[in-house]
């Protein structure tokens, strides 16, 4: 008997082809946009050494010091901050005037700067020039006040700076936006697992179409049809979201980590919390398809907006100002799931959030198990 339904309901599925668009064809679909749109977001970010120009007169020369700063931080090494130009004052206002440089430094009376506009890269040059003369300041005053000092260990001090924070990861990766919206990605298909539970109640309500009639007439027992079906709809739908899963991974290339066990763990996790709240939708909403449908739809997309898909950004605003949220959204938890395991380098927030999922995969099936085992019909 439960090989025979299994099988049935298998069958019954896939052969949906609308429902298996939505929960396959669709989130590969909008995985490749995503990595069309998002591939070379972070390439794009990357330090580029700043193009300046130095005006190389008798004033300059003047200032050897100066000198042996800027050929410090303009060496041909992966560190270097500018890419120096020695030139005339004219030869420097053309190349400022044709975009070729950010600006141009000269000694008038001073240290000066000119930019033609006002951005990151200027605001570097001036940082350094200002460091330069702040620097520069001090030795001569205590030179002025103590000049013994100069034999000391003057030199040094104002070479290096004394760093009281040390920055310590909370993590073995560096925080990437971008994978974090294909982890949401894969929330919002967990969660269209909703339209496989749905489908499941409305087959055995006998208001609700005539394979639910049949199923309440027939000698099995609706709820062992029921549960028989739900486990053929989590097959299906895992399948699913591990094909979704090696496409990213293995076409697209997207960074899930090296912990494949609780990867699997969290798909089949989402899977069951997915499915579920569909079957919780369908039991509670007495309206026609559709309106299920709208609903589920409806909740997925909100879910999904708040865990980081359409703007990672509002997980920090939660995050800041209603914290309790973050932890009653299935597609955040998800998505958190994942991030902690390609992230954190300890499990304590992965376990949270799947704990969390299964508290919420026993909330929904006991609630549509009171639900449909209340439900009787006058008539067939």
């Amino acid at each position: 008997m439960f090989s025979h339904i299994f099988l049935y309901k298998l069958k019954s599925i896939v052969r949906d082809r609308n429902l298996m668009f939505w929960t396959l064809m669709f989130p590969i679909l909008l995985s490749v946009l995503f990595w069309m749109a998002f591939s070379n977001l972070t390439k794009g970010e990357a330090f580029r050494d700043i193009k300046i120009a130095v005006i190389n007169d008798a004033a300059y020369k003047e200032n050897a010091n100066f000198d042996k700063a800027l050929s410090y931080v303009s060496a041909d090494n992966k560190d270097r901050l500018f890419n120096v130009t020695y030139t005339t004052m004219d030869s420097a206002k053309k190349l400022l005037k044709d975009g070729q440089i950010e600006g141009y430094i000269y000694f008038n009376n001073g240290l000066n700067l000119t930019v033609k506009n006002s951005g990151i890269n200027e605001s570097i040059i001036k940082e350094f020039l200002d460091y330069y003369v702040q620097t520069s300041s001090t030795a001569s005053t205590i030179i002025t006040e103590n000049p013994s000092a100069i034999y000391g260990s003057l030199a040094k001090d104002l070479t290096q700076k004394v760093q009281y924070l040390k920055e310590v990861p909370a993590g073995n990766a560096n925080p990437d936006t971008v994978v974090a919206y294909f982890y949401t990605l894969i929330a919002m298909t967990c969660l269209y697992g909703s339209f496989w539970g749905q489908k499941e109640v409305s087959d055995i309500q006998a208001n609700q179409s005539y394979v639910g009639a049949r199923v309440n007439v027939a000698p099995t027992h609706k709820l062992k049809v029921f549960s028989i079906s739900m486990l053929a709809a989590i097959t299906v739908q895992l399948i699913e979201i591990f094909a979704l899963l090696l496409f990213l991974i293995f076409v697209l290339k997207i960074n899930f980590g090296s912990q494949i066990g609780y990867i699997v763990l969290t798909c089949f996790v989402g899977t069951l919390t997915g499915v579920t709240f569909g079957a919780l939708i369908s039991a509670i909403v007495t309206k026609k398809e559709g309106i299920k449908i709208a609903i589920i739809i409806g909740g997925s997309m909100i879910m999904s907006f708040l865990s980081g898909m359409m703007y990672a950004g509002i997980k920090t605003i939660i995050s800041r100002n209603l914290p309790a949220l973050s932890y009653i959204n299935p597609a955040n938890l998800i998505a958190d799931s994942f991030y902690s395991l390609y992230y954190y380098s300890g499990h304590e927030h992965y376990f949270i959030n799947t704990l969390l999922l299964c508290a919420f995969t026993l909330l929904f099936s006991f609630l549509t198990y009171i639900i449909l085992r209340r439900q009787k019909y006058a008539s067939i």
